[in-house]
């Protein structure tokens, strides 16, 4: 039998980096099933997007009813009860006074995002930070951080852009006294204000609450608390990249509440409808009545199957997910710190819910990067799917569905046990 992999190779560029050479029959649960016959554990979960996992019955069920209804009627031209539904229920769990605008991707949202504090502020720059990843359109990609690769043959990017160090406590350069951010994190912006953009002409600052792609790295609260009142000080909207921390991923329907920090603007992306492609801009109500109509737009935003999903998704994670993440996390990340203990080449163990990643060290026999690249193959070999993160390509990332359970977290540490005791 001819693999779809094989089959892609003739057929589709080579411009995707793909992780496996998979070919996927169907999902359930915490699982895939591939044309050959394998049942393999997905703590992948398409990368944070199957928070409630594969095929959740009542996210298929909400999807196929609204496939009998309306599949596309262009919110541009019409409006429909999944697409305004949704944007009640999204302003509802919102902590201030929230409007909505929908979108298809994360990329597409942090696009609009940028738009809406430019067009707001009248002001033309952004502060981003190092090791950040906002996605691979030339406007995201121009505030993206943690690849050079994503940039290369792409420049220039959009202009007045400027990259600030997002504090990782335990590789700080400076003292680190009773778990504080140290100094010059915030002493920073002081400099960069000073020598390089006026703060009144920054619109935003842009940040994911937890970096993703940069190694799922928490940063303190009291920096984020920080940016907040900086921000506050200067007229400068704050942005919270919640692609990948949104929707029960970390514990909480969004990360600001692990942090208690609210933005002005939040975009929203991958968990939202569980698979379904959906997007959105959740800002501040005052911000969004002086985005004047025509300012933005887009065909497939909001799409009503899309939105109907989302529905079916919050609702689930309200009655159970949410509760069973901050659960589970606590369970998984406690088990990942005793096999730090084990096993010195653990670097570091960090995360928050069931947004969790293990940093390895060299050995003797392998550098940190040939250890990662060892565990995620060795891992895949025993039917367990993880991916990696981490600018320098060394930290294995776990990101199950907020329904997991302690079974399926007990077969993957057993895996990820028998593999690093291999090293």
């Amino acid at each position: 039998m001819v693999s779809l992999y094989e089959r892609a190779q003739k057929v589709m560029s080579p411009v995707a980096n793909r992780a496996t050479t998979l070919g996927v029959s169907k999902g359930e649960g915490s699982y895939v099933f591939t044309e050959d016959g394998r049942k393999i554990l997905d703590f992948a979960s398409g990368v944070a997007v199957n928070n409630l996992g594969h095929n959740h019955p009542k996210v298929i069920a909400a999807a196929k009813a609204q496939m009998d209804q309306l599949v596309h009627g262009g919110h541009n031209v019409v409006y429909y009860e999944s697409y305004v539904a949704l944007a009640e229920k999204l302003v509802a769990i919102s902590k201030v006074p929230s409007k909505v605008y929908f979108s298809n991707s994360g990329a597409e949202a942090n696009d609009g995002a940028l738009k809406l504090a430019k067009y707001v502020t009248k002001r033309p720059a952004i502060i981003s930070f190092k090791n950040s990843f906002h996605g691979r359109t030339i406007g995201a990609m121009s505030i993206t951080a943690s690849n050079a690769a994503y940039r290369k043959r792409y420049e220039g990017m959009m202009p007045s852009v400027y990259f600030a160090e997002f504090p990782q406590l335990s590789k700080s350069p400076y003292p680190v006294i009773d778990g504080k951010t140290p100094q010059p994190y915030f002493d920073q912006f002081d400099e960069l204000f000073r020598s390089m953009i006026d703060p009144f002409s920054v619109a935003a600052i842009i940040l994911e609450p937890i970096q993703g792609e940069g190694g799922y790295v928490v940063p303190p609260k009291d920096f984020v608390h920080f940016l907040r009142q900086l921000c506050d000080r200067y007229g400068i909207l704050l942005i919270f990249d919640e692609i990948q921390t949104g929707f029960g991923r970390t514990g909480y329907m969004f990360a600001s509440e692990y942090f208690d920090v609210e933005p002005d603007i939040r975009t929203v992306a991958k968990g939202i409808a569980n698979g379904f492609p959906l997007s959105a801009i959740l800002a501040k109500e005052e911000l969004m009545d002086q985005w004047e109509s025509g300012a933005h737009g887009g065909t497939f935003g909001g799409n009503p199957v899309a939105c109907a999903a989302a529905l079916a998704t919050i609702e689930v994670l309200e009655e159970e997910g949410i509760h069973n993440a901050q659960k589970m996390g606590t369970y998984f990340i406690e088990k990942l710190y005793d096999l730090q203990k084990k096993y010195p080449f653990i670097a570091e163990v960090r995360g928050v819910g069931l947004m969790l990643a293990v940093e390895f060290s060299d050995t003797t026999q392998k550098s940190s990067q040939e250890v990662l690249q060892t565990v995620i193959h060795q891992c895949l070999s025993n039917d367990l799917l993880l991916l990696s993160c981490g600018p320098h390509k060394n930290t294995v990332r776990f990101i199950p569905p907020t329904t997991v359970s302690v079974a399926e977290i007990d077969v993957a540490l057993a895996v990820f046990e028998n593999v690093l005791r291999e090293l």
